[in-house]
């Protein structure tokens, strides 16, 4: 990994107090010049500080080939920043215009069957294509030159959402790119065929021109395991060589103004290694859309800790969410009174100082049309934009108290997330396709909150041996590094604990022989023989295992042939005696050197891993979690230098949740506070100051 940049945040126009930046995307090329003055007036209204202009408006600025036309982005910019409004300028590289792929097909992608991409929606180039590089960066740098020095243009806005539809490409060009990068990696064809196993089923390779992306290989059979998580490395460093050098032609020109690029972090957002891109970023942004239904408080906010955790605590942009519905699920469900103020403070709660929607004004014409915005088709006189207005004067609240000057708290407890285990478990060939990396350490995140405790979420490459618990949670993948630190962590006194599918194999993906999970068995006290899957595709096969503590596993459980001797069983299996499982251990506690771990031998769920917590906390010596503050969930914003700070109170459930209060209230929705405490109501969220 490269080193990571200097965390540069974007500025104020000068004359300006730096504020929460809050606004959102803004395309004003979509409607006539005569609406751009109302935009204005109701963006003042509202409290927008800024906008990104020009995400997908090469064709605009660049008509023809080497034509440019900048006059209608002069007058906009000229008009947003004379009403104090900053911009954050894009590339305009997101998607080529027509005349470019017309005279050059051939930087088009293709699918695994060898099908082109055609032109129709965006994203429709390949990362590889030096063809494509070529144009987007010329364009790159005739920006640059032509906006060097504008005054409202505080920031970069480096392409947009890289990966979303162009993540594999399996065209002449990857494959090309594919040789060199697994050339760079690995030195020798030997060492390929090493880590690729290429010994199974005939594949070994005699040299670097035998490689090829993982392309279609018949309906029903099996990629090879080791090429296809090189694959989506590979990937994910293709597109982050494309935006590196979009980055730096426009760095070269402007050195002085920050650059970012969005990223789609979410719990189940893998498309690209974001841990690993947050290096080459000067702040940290991210995209996230909510989950409709009950998880979406707790999705959202594991989701902005996992951010915080890539922008190791540093403040980081939300550049995009919604303020009610999207437009690209099968059922777009609208938000709930009172979600778009406390999506965005929950957001804000977890270290974001920068708030802003796809988009300012909702769309008339295209794809998005039906994706909700700032200002919707209903208009000023709308509940949303009203709420767009109550939020914009909560955030400006928060900046006057000072809110700038903290960063979110760090937690007693440590949830990691791996971008590349979950690219493992991906594979068609594993034990059961019903368990995944991502699916655990949200289970977990929510399982600790229905204890009392907000834990951080972060990368497996960040300091989570920082903490004093840390949890792992199906991390399939243990290189010899992180059980290096697994070890040293746990040795040194630490707490951990360690969940089923963790540590199967290295980052080859090649099992850690002897038993699961094959690396650390002596450190978690537990030799797996076999894994249980569990399942209802066929009559009479297990579907669940019961557990002597009152809770269920369901989908998979780790056939524990022996524990060590330091080890004690907290609780087992109970079962029919004919599937071989009663009376075996399925929750271990153990001791190595002055550490303690739990090993937690099957998928529990949310409710399973929370009834669990106590006994498991217990036995690590940790402080019980507290159950009786499970309805809120409680974020602290901490000033380091001075101690003082924010707490965010967040209700967690469908119905009214009295709190007792410690500090000032200074921003409410949905809440009140009396003499005796504080009622949140169903989506309110309470800031208090102390």
């Amino acid at each position: 990994m490269s080193q990571r940049r200097e965390h540069r945040w974007p500025r104020p126009l000068e004359g300006r107090k730096a504020r929460i930046w809050y606004g959102g995307d803004y395309n004003p090329d979509q409607w006539p010049e005569e609406v751009w003055d109302e935009d204005m007036r109701l963006m003042v209204k509202a409290g927008v500080n800024l906008v990104s202009v020009g995400i997908f408006s090469w064709a605009r600025i660049e008509p023809r080939d080497g034509v440019y036309d900048f006059g209608w982005l002069d007058r906009v910019i000229d008009k947003l920043g004379r009403a104090g409004i900053a911009v954050d300028l894009a590339s305009a590289t997101a998607s080529p215009p027509m005349w470019l792929t017309q005279a050059h097909p051939e930087v088009l992608w293709k699918d695994y069957r060898g099908d082109v991409c055609q032109p129709g929606a965006r994203q429709h180039w390949r990362p590889t294509s030096p063809v494509f590089r070529g144009y987007a960066l010329r364009l790159c740098r005739a920006m640059a030159v032509h906006y060097k020095d504008n005054p409202y243009v505080v920031a970069w806005h480096v392409g947009n959402e890289y990966g979303c539809h162009n993540r594999f490409d399996y065209s002449e060009d990857a494959e090309r790119a594919f040789r060199e990068w697994c050339e760079a990696r690995y030195g020798t064809i030997g060492k390929v065929n090493d880590a690729w196993g290429t010994a199974f089923w005939s594949q070994r390779m005699n040299d670097f021109s035998e490689i090829v992306p993982p392309r279609f290989i018949g309906d029903g059979n099996f990629m090879n395991p080791g090429k296809l998580l090189d694959f989506k490395r590979f990937s994910s460093d293709a597109l982050k060589a494309f935006y590196i050098a979009e980055r730096d032609a426009l760095a070269e020109i402007t050195p002085g103004r920050p650059l970012t690029t969005n990223f789609m972090v979410s719990a189940s957002g893998t498309v690209l290694d974001y841990d690993d891109w947050g290096n080459e970023v000067d702040f940290v942004s991210n995209d996230h859309y909510f989950t409709p239904g009950e998880a979406h408080l707790d999705e959202l906010a594991f989701s902005a800790s996992l951010v915080d955790g890539i922008s190791r605590k540093e403040p980081w942009f939300l550049m995009e969410h919604s303020t009610s519905a999207v437009n690209w699920r099968p059922v777009n469900y609208r938000k709930e009174p009172g979600q778009l103020v406390r999506d965005s403070l929950a957001h804000v709660a977890m270290g974001a100082d920068a708030v802003c929607y796809f988009q300012w004004r909702q769309s008339v014409a295209g794809a998005e049309k039906f994706h909700s915005a700032m200002l919707p088709h209903a208009g000023e006189d709308s509940q949303v934009f009203r709420d767009v207005c109550e939020l914009g004067a909560d955030l400006n609240t928060l900046a006057d108290n000072g809110l700038l000057g903290t960063r979110l708290a760090k937690s007693r407890v440590a949830v990691v997330y791996d971008y590349e285990s979950q690219w493992a478990t991906e594979h068609t060939a594993t034990p059961t396709q019903r368990v995944h990396h991502v699916d655990e350490p949200l289970a977990w995140f929510r399982a600790l909150a229905d204890n009392g405790v907000t834990a951080d979420v972060v990368p497996v490459r960040s300091d989570w041996d920082g903490y004093e618990v840390a949890v792992l949670p199906s991390a399939y993948l243990l290189s010899e590094e992180t059980t290096r630190r697994v070890r040293d962590y746990v040795a040194g006194g630490g707490r951990l604990i360690v969940t089923y599918y963790t540590g199967i194999s290295d980052e080859r993906d090649h099992v850690w022989p002897g038993g699961y999970p094959g690396s650390i068995r002596d450190v978690v006290g537990v030799r797996v023989e076999e894994f249980a899957p569990l399942g209802d595709d066929w009559p009479g096969v297990p579907d669940h295992l019961d557990l002597d503590n009152g809770t269920s596993a369901h989908d998979i459980a780790d056939v524990i042939g022996s524990i060590g001797e330091n080890a004690t069983v907290l609780a087992s299996f109970r079962d029919n005696p004919w599937t071989g499982m009663d009376g075996r251990p399925a929750i271990v506690a153990n001791t190595y050197g002055e550490g303690r771990t739990v090993y937690v031998g099957a998928r529990l769920g949310r409710d399973g891993i929370a009834r669990s917590l106590p006994a498991i906390l217990g036995s690590l010596g940790v402080d019980t979690a507290d159950t009786s503050t499970a309805d809120l969930l409680r974020v602290e914003r901490v000033d380091e230098a001075t101690g003082a700070g924010f707490t965010f109170l967040f209700n967690r459930t469908h119905g009214t949740v009295r709190t007792t209060v410690e500090g000032r209230p200074i921003v409410s929705s949905l809440a009140e506070c009396d003499g005796t405490g504080a009622s949140i109501e169903p989506n309110g969220v309470l800031v208090l100051k102390h």
